[in-house]
This record gives C-alpha cells, sequence and structure tokens, in this order.
C-alpha cells in the first residue's frame, strides 16, 4: 500500500512538473514572439502622457487601461477611492530678456497657478546674506514685482562619475569641500531667515513675489527633479541646473537680468481618484487571490515612464500573458494599478480597507516599481514561510532571469516606499520584484528626463515573464501562503524588538 502511495505520489509530481514546464515554455513564447510591451508603453506615455493625480491624463489613462483589458477579455473597471486637487497643465516658456536673449528650459510644477495672459516679465532677485529674521523681514520689501530664485547654485553641473574619471584626485576632493561647504552656509542662511524651505516661498508671494524660480537638480547631465508647487496665486518654475546657474550668477553680480514667463494652467476643482482592477476569476478557488500590483500615476516632469510605467505595462502585460495561456487559473488573478501612489501610496492602502475579504484571501501580491531594470532581489518581508514557498515558485523560472535575483528569507518587513507595503501593514503576503537601478535615482526618478527612450525592452520583457510564472506557480500551489511571522527586527535606535506595521488610513481626500 505504501509503495501504492509512494508511486501515485511520484506520477502526480511528474505530471505537474511536465506541466509547468510546458506552460513555463508558453508563457515564455507568447512573451516572446507576440509582445505587446512596445505597443503599450507608446500608448501610455507618448499619447497619453503623465498621470499626475487629479489631471485629465490621470482620468485618461485609467479608462484606457480598462478597454485595454477588455480588448484582451479580461473584466476590468476603475473603482473611485477618494478626492484630490483637480489640475491640468497647460504650456510654459521662460525667456531671459536682458542683458541678452536666451529661450531657457523649464515648467511650472505639478498644481503650479499659472501667470496673467501673455506672461509677466519682470527683474529677478536672490537672497542674500541674513543675520536673523529681522533682518529677512525689512529686505522683503525687494521683492515686490520680481522673480525670486530659490535653490542654491550648484557648484558643477557635471555628474561625480564624471569627476572621477578625469579630474585629479586633488581637484575632485577640492570641488566635494567647496560644495559641502556651499550647501551648508545655504541653509544656515536660510535658517537665519527664522523660516525653513518650504516656509520662506509663502512669504516670498505674501511680499509680492511675481513668481518663484528653482532648480532641483538630480545629480545628472541635463536632469531636474520635478515635484509640487508650494504657491498659492503665482508661478513656481523649475528651470535647468545650466539656465539657473546663468540667471543667478548674472542676478549676483549686477546684471539686473529680465525674464518672461508665460505658463498656463488650470483649476479643475476637486476631482475623482481611482484605481484600475481587472480580474480574471479563479476556477477553483476563487475566494482565494493573487495580486499584480504597480502604481499607475506619475508626476508630470517627464511622462512616468519608469516611474511607474514599466511597473504598470509589466503587470498589463504578464495578465494579457497568462489570460492567452493560462485563462481558467485556480485563484482569481486581479490586477491592480494604484491611483495616487505618489502622495503617500493612497490607492492601494484604500483598496486594502475596502476589500477586507481580498486582504484576508490573498495568496500573493508581486509589485514592480522603481525603474526599468531587470528584477534583482527579492525579500520574504518576515513571513517565515517566504523561503518554502517562493523557492518552489521561483524554481521553473528560466534561469537566464532567475539567476540575477538575490533573495532575502525570511526577510523584513519594510521599503514602505511602494504599494506593496499597504497589504504587508495589513499582514498580508505582499512582495517588491526589486529592479536593477540603469540610473533611477539620478536620472528618471521624478525627473523630465524620465520617458519612452529610457526603457530597456529586453528588462521589462524579462520581468513580464518572471510575473507570469510566479503568478501561475502561486495559483496552482495546493497549499496557501501562512502569515507566520519571523522574530521581528531589532530597532537600530532603541534596541527594542519593533512591532509589525499597522495600517494607516488612507489619505483620500487631499491636495494642495
Amino acid at each position: 500500500m505504501q509503495l501504492i502511495v509512494a508511486l501515485l505520489v511520484l506520477t502526480t509530481t511528474r505530471v505537474f512538473a511536465q506541466t509547468t514546464d510546458q506552460m513555463v515554455e508558453k508563457i515564455v513564447k507568447e512573451a516572446t514572439e507576440n509582445s505587446h510591451l512596445e505597443k503599450l508603453a507608446h500608448e501610455l506615455l507618448d499619447v497619453i502622457g503623465p498621470r499626475l493625480v487629479g489631471t485629465p491624463q490621470q482620468l485618461k489613462a485609467h479608462n484606457w487601461a480598462v478597454d485595454t483589458f477588455k480588448e484582451w477579455g479580461i473584466d476590468a473597471k476603475n473603482q473611485q477611492f477618494g478626492e484630490w486637487k483637480g489640475w491640468e497643465r497647460g504650456t510654459t516658456h521662460v525667456d531671459l530678456t536682458h542683458p541678452r536673449t536666451v529661450s531657457m528650459e523649464g515648467m511650472i510644477l505639478a498644481w503650479s497657478p499659472g501667470t496673467k495672459k501673455g506672461g509677466v516679465e519682470a527683474e529677478t532677485a536672490i537672497i542674500p546674506e541674513i543675520a536673523d529674521k529681522e533682518e529677512f523681514e525689512a529686505w522683503l520689501k525687494n521683492v515686490k514685482g520680481k522673480y525670486v530664485l530659490v535653490s542654491m547654485p550648484q557648484p558643477t553641473g557635471r555628474p561625480d562619475y564624471n569627476w572621477e574619471e578625469f579630474a585629479t584626485e586633488e581637484s575632485f576632493q577640492k570641488m566635494k569641500d567647496s560644495r559641502q561647504a556651499q550647501t551648508r552656509a545655504w541653509r544656515e542662511n536660510i535658517n537665519n531667515t527664522g523660516y525653513n524651505s518650504r516656509t520662506i516661498i509663502a512669504a516670498l508671494e505674501d511680499a509680492g513675489a511675481v513668481g518663484i524660480i528653482q532648480s532641483r537638480w538630480s545629480s545628472g547631465f541635463g536632469v531636474n527633479k520635478i515635484f509640487s508647487s508650494r504657491t498659492k496665486k503665482i508661478p513656481t518654475v523649475d528651470v535647468s541646473l545650466e539656465d539657473y546657474g546663468l540667471l543667478y550668477r548674472l542676478t549676483k553680480h549686477g546684471s539686473k537680468p529680465k525674464i518672461k514667463v508665460n505658463a498656463t494652467s488650470k483649476d479643475l476643482g476637486r476631482v475623482e481618484t481611482f484605481n484600475t482592477i481587472a480580474t480574471i476569476p479563479g476556477s477553483e478557488k476563487p475566494d482565494e487571490y493573487i495580486i499584480l500590483s504597480a502604481h499607475y500615476d506619475s508626476w508630470d516632469g517627464g511622462t512616468g515612464a519608469t516611474d511607474n510605467g514599466t511597473g504598470s505595462i509589466t503587470m498589463m502585460e504578464a495578465a494579457r500573458i497568462l489570460k492567452t495561456v493560462y485563462p481558467n487559473p485556480k485563484r482569481t488573478i486581479i490586477v491592480g494599478l494604484w491611483g495616487s501612489e505618489e502622495q503617500g501610496l493612497n490607492g492601494s492602502r484604500a483598496f486594502v480597507e475596502d476589500n477586507p475579504e481580498v486582504v484576508e484571501g490573498l495568496q500573493a501580491l508581486f509589485n514592480q516599481d522603481n525603474g526599468t531594470g531587470r528584477v534583482v532581489r527579492i525579500s520574504g518581508q518576515g513571513f517565515l514561510h517566504a523561503y518554502e514557498f517562493m523557492g518552489r515558485w521561483l524554481e521553473p523560472v528560466p534561469n537566464d532571469i532567475k539567476r540575477h535575483i538575490e533573495t532575502t528569507f525570511p526577510g523584513t518587513p519594510g521599503g514602505g516606499g511602494s504599494d506593496y507595503a499597504s497589504f504587508v501593514a495589513a499582514g498580508a503576503p505582499g512582495f517588491s520584484l526589486s529592479s536593477l537601478s540603469w540610473g533611477y535615482w539620478n536620472y528618471t526618478w521624478h525627473t523630465n528626463r524620465d520617458t519612452y527612450d529610457k526603457i530597456v525592452f529586453d528588462d521589462v520583457r524579462n520581468n513580464a515573464i518572471l510575473t507570469a510564472i510566479l503568478t501561475y506557480m502561486a495559483s496552482e500551489d495546493p497549499e496557501k501562503f501562512p502569515r507566520d511571522r519571523a522574530i521581528l527586527p531589532i530597532s537600530r535606535r532603541t534596541g527594542e524588538r519593533m512591532t509589525w506595521p499597522t495600517p494607516r488610513k488612507a489619505n483620500r481626500n487631499g491636495g494642495n
């Protein structure tokens, strides 16, 4: 009898292994011979563009995703979870008009007011050395009718790796020392005003400045990080490092430069915010779920290609592949394209609050964010059995994909910077498919250079294959992922055991 049972188990194991091999072969074939990635990227990034929360472009992107899923035979809908400040970007033109004419590279920040019709021409001003708040308050009258430059001028526009390659060791060190000293002096001067880098903007606006000019360099050639405006009635404009440095030097040396800014935008009031949710129903265990997760919104300096267009099209493509080769999964497969991640994981956190049955039945969530590179890290997020389950889910992944992946089991809960953290905080198994950098932090993350041409499609294709295989294995697994947690990490600050993170209420109705 024992021999018969053993033979049955061996036969079943062999049949499943053979079936798995066949399924992996189908997934790889569909992903490589019928890839939709380039088309998806073009339509999402080039045609629709950036997906700032509260903008018509974000809503257009959600509607496009629903239509695309339905074309593939996958049920999808937009689920409202809150409201945000509605805003639409227009055009921005910045020109130096005195002492010479230069067309400059710049754009108003997200949610910034525009200029009056036809634009505003005015001189520029810089914050002088200030001894104390009283001196600053006395100086403020000088900003009326002027554009005020509020960023520290950079001592070099070359990235450090350029200095490392070409400069002498002494020259490189001298530059770094100078930059450090200048940064320290700049911060001390701002502190002397009695304000910080955020509150000083309001003081300048109240004093009658016609606009705020900044430059948030990313430490890469020609790249600026573009965030949100802090002004209420006047424009905040980010200009390139090169143009900002020119303006700053001209102002500092008494050339009395003038610029003309002509910027348009629309305040749309309060608007609804959404997650796009697509579903492939489970055939045997419909109340257990695998979620393919990516944040769908972006900042709008570029088109949000690597943050997080690549993660979004990875999950869409993985779902398309699975619907083609694995149309009747055992467990329900959900694609979650989350809104308003950039403002605090709002979309995914709202989904966790609104769908406790999905959180309770979650087999696994696979999230991809932070760049175009191939997946190179997976952590067990502190789940005691992550090694056992993730190990066997990774087993059939082709070696040319999984050989790049470093795993950490059981790992520790953390990395609250992306949407899987919303589920981990609720005790559910969410995993980050962390990718290779490709210069993400200093070239594309929240910058004006985060565009289609930065995508490395071979890496994204591998990520779609990886995600599809992990999803298939998690769906077919006869066991449900257990939620036992490993020993919690020790706080580096207090030496005490850290508590498991608790979910925070989503900021559903925020906005500037």
